[in-house]
């Protein structure tokens, strides 16, 4: 069942978007060759809190951090430790802060230092697929018109989709219905009607599209050891369109 939020509800869901999105806007400010992504981890915890807010993740069927920081070859679900980024590498942030029952959700890739064109250009495409998606919503079109979207962006440009992971809805549950997959027929699906929350997130792989789930049971890999990278925002769907609920205002 998809749930369409109220407008207190929406209210709610806004600042828990913004606090995502400052998180973020933190993070992104301290990503440099050397730091350890512990370190960004307890930075974004501390943020959360400081905000009346608790990191969704934590806990979250076991996971033991606030965020998923997840470097190269590392799709999701990354566990913050030890690792020191370096020169080079891309580093992506799930983050999701839960503010008075409801949840804010988004994911964005990073570079650290100078990257490589070929690395840069799987972010730009990436993050292009999900405005490409984004720019879709509205009441009535059908949800895998999004996905078709996404998935021909990525396509288009020789990126593989990620099959295996998908958007969700969002709301007083970190993952609600509908499963927002990034790929799909156009014109199949529920309709879409305002007061709906969803997460859209494309996941992209630089070559295969196959990954794997390491043995600590949570950080998914490419299998082919390639790059990745994964673009989130929380929006809600309105009368006229939508509304980007992890972005801060310009």
């Amino acid at each position: 069942m998809i749930i369409c939020k109220s407008e207190t509800e929406l209210s709610l869901m806004r600042e828990a978007g913004r606090i995502v999105a400052e998180c973020h806007k933190l993070l992104a400010a301290y990503v440099q060759p050397g730091i350890t992504t512990g370190e960004l981890d307890a930075m974004a915890d501390k943020f959360i809190r400081s905000q009346g807010a608790v990191a969704s993740f934590k806990g979250y069927n076991g996971f033991p951090s606030s965020i998923c920081a997840s470097v190269n070859e590392e799709l999701v679900h990354g566990f913050p430790g030890k690792r020191k980024l370096i020169e080079g590498d891309i580093v992506t942030f799930d983050i999701g802060a839960q503010y008075e029952g409801y949840h804010g959700d988004s994911a964005w890739t990073y570079a650290v230092g100078e990257i490589s064109e070929d690395a840069q250009r799987l972010l730009d495409v990436t993050e292009g697929s999900l405005y490409a998606g984004l720019e879709l919503i509205k009441p009535d079109i059908r949800l895998f018109t999004i996905s078709h979207a996404i998935q021909r962006h990525i396509e288009d440009a020789g990126f593989s989709v990620v099959r295996e992971y998908v958007g969700h809805g969002v709301g007083t549950e970190l993952h609600e219905d509908p499963q927002i997959p990034n790929y799909g027929i156009p014109d199949r699906g529920p309709r879409l009607k305002p007061g709906m929350v969803l997460a859209i997130e494309p996941m992209v792989n630089a070559g295969k599209r196959h990954v794997k789930t390491l043995e600590d049971n949570w950080t998914v890999v490419t299998v082919d050891g390639s790059l990745c990278a994964h673009f989130e925002h929380t929006v809600a769907v309105t009368p006229e369109g939508m509304e980007i609920l992890t972005k801060l205002p310009e």
